[in-house]
């Protein structure tokens, strides 16, 4: 079996995939890609077991066939050769020729037939949306998710369907982020939890455009078609903890402050907090805002002034600055609103300006002021 490729085409699609790859896997066989030739078409496969992600390119091949090629030994060599034409030689015990402009390399190839499965795409429920509209939703919420591996249901994010919008939650019992989309339409009301790791890997490999995305699920699995990138993952099977009950209704007191002035006074600040809490006591009065932290193993401490809008009594309230300055991060708005209620109680932060489609709502749980 022999094909023609562009050593700078095929690097550029097999990055997209390579984050699939473990380096340290149970089966050896998972560490390759999978190549499959069909007159001028290359599909290459990666897969962990629980996700599997594929990439279609065109190439220059009269026959059909499969091989099974060692990933890491692949990029490392794509990496370093300057763009042009790569002949593959592919021989019957699956050993690979690879020949260049001014060189021959070889490498020994697997059996494709071990070569793990894809599951299919059985009984699937589909809708379509924008592939920005995917992209926002994750960067949006996969910062909150969990890594407490008690806790299943917590490490994805919760994707809640209706007929016309789709809510993305994520939560690691700290904070919360709900993020809403009103401009997708879904087929029912239904409900499921994907990983982050794919959810990662859909991040790097999805254009930020309005290409359409064909995502289908089932009791087990998700489906995600871009053209020629197509993503499959095992969905987390856990109960995701009821987020209605958690947000609070009455939160009286609003704080409005500039979002880039805020973070990086919080960033400033956070410098000399105790870095197991990373906790920043939120002073407020009037029209002033006061963040102070320190560290007393270590004698460090600072505080800073900025102005800002409020409406409420006077207040001290602490907060985990790492979570916050993550979820500024998670916003474009120019300014953001803080709603209040007490020092014991979640403030809940929202975008001041918002596109009409989307709607954002943070939570963060404050910390036990040490006075």
């Amino acid at each position: 079996m022999k094909f023609i490729v562009s050593s700078s085409a095929l690097l550029k699609q097999l990055q997209q995939i390579s984050g699939v790859v473990n380096a340290n896997t149970v089966l050896p066989i998972l560490e390759d890609y999978l190549f499959e030739i069909e007159k001028n078409k290359l599909t290459v496969v990666a897969t962990d077991l629980e996700s599997v992600m594929k990439i279609h390119m065109e190439i220059e091949a009269k026959d059909s066939g499969k091989v099974c090629i060692p990933a890491k030994i692949l990029m490392d060599s794509l990496k370093n050769l300057p763009d042009q034409p790569l002949t593959f030689n592919i021989d019957k015990n699956f050993g690979i020729e690879i020949t260049s402009d001014n060189g021959k390399y070889k490498v020994m190839g697997e059996n494709p037939d071990n070569f793990p499965k894809e599951p299919v795409n059985d009984d699937a429920v589909s809708f379509t949306m924008t592939s920005s509209a995917l992209l926002t939703a994750i960067n949006k919420t996969i910062f909150a998710v969990s890594n407490d591996d008690l806790r299943p249901a917590m490490t994805g994010v919760f994707f809640e369907l209706d007929k016309n919008s789709l809510t993305a939650v994520a939560t690691d019992a700290h904070r919360l982020v709900k993020y809403k989309r009103k401009d997708v339409s879904c087929p029912k009301a239904d409900h499921f939890i994907v990983p982050k790791k794919p959810l990662t890997l859909l991040r790097n490999a999805l254009p930020d455009n309005e290409d359409e995305l064909t995502i289908s699920y089932n009791n087990n699995h998700l489906f995600v078609d871009h053209g020629g990138t197509q993503l499959v993952c095992r969905l987390i099977d856990a109960r995701f903890p009821d987020y209605k009950v958690v947000i609070p209704v009455d939160n009286p007191y609003n704080l409005t402050v500039s979002r880039s002035d805020f973070q990086s006074a919080l960033r400033r600040v956070s410098i000399f907090s105790n870095k197991s809490t990373n906790q920043v006591a939120l002073n407020i009065s009037g029209n002033q805002l006061q963040l102070a932290a320190q560290d007393v193993d270590f004698s460090f401490e600072g505080t800073e002034r900025m102005n800002c809008q409020y409406t409420g009594e006077d207040m001290q309230i602490a907060f985990n600055a790492k979570f916050l300055i993550e979820m500024l991060n998670g916003t474009a708005s120019e300014e953001v609103k803080m709603e209040l209620s007490t020092p014991t109680k979640a403030g809940i932060i929202k975008p001041l300006e918002q596109d009409e489609s989307e709607d954002q709502l943070m939570l963060v749980m404050p910390l036990m002021l040490n006075n």
